[in-house]
């Protein structure tokens, strides 16, 4: 069995922002040999996140106003958290947003339903931060 380690690296100029990073992955796949396995993409930072989803510009603008509504960054005193640092709503959407995701690898493809694409989502951006790709297989 191959195991394929790497990291990807981002440093947004925005506070949020939504990367597709499918071709780093696809790039990443190709490099590692693999045909048949799992691909694990992780965000390493507790403030972003790594996401499958469409890449339509409506549906990430969908995205922002909506995890405005359930954590907004503003006013900042509306956290507990916020004491020492103003990120507490970038904790609350990678929440949401989730962690990590797993992609089958048939063929040496990443195995994906229609329209799907891996996202990393910065959500306390401005600083350098990164991700983690793991595949293994045969």
């Amino acid at each position: 069995m191959k195991s394929f380690r790497k990291e990807l690296w981002f440093n947004t100029p925005n506070r949020r922002q939504l990367i597709n990073i499918t071709p780093q992955v696809e790039e990443c796949l190709v490099e590692s040999g693999v045909k048949e396995g799992i691909c694990l993409v992780n965000a390493m930072h507790i403030t972003a996140s790594v996401f499958i989803n469409d890449d339509e510009i409506g549906l990430h603008n969908d995205f922002e106003k909506w995890l405005e509504k359930l954590a907004p960054e503003k006013p900042y005193s509306q956290y507990q958290h916020n004491r020492f640092e103003d990120n507490a709503d970038a904790h609350l959407k990678r929440t949401i947003m989730g962690r990590e995701v797993v992609v089958a690898i048939t063929n040496g493809r990443l195995d994906f339903g229609p329209w799907e694409q891996i996202f990393y989502g910065e959500f306390d951006g401005k600083r350098k931060k990164r991700v983690l790709i793991k595949i293994i297989g045969e």
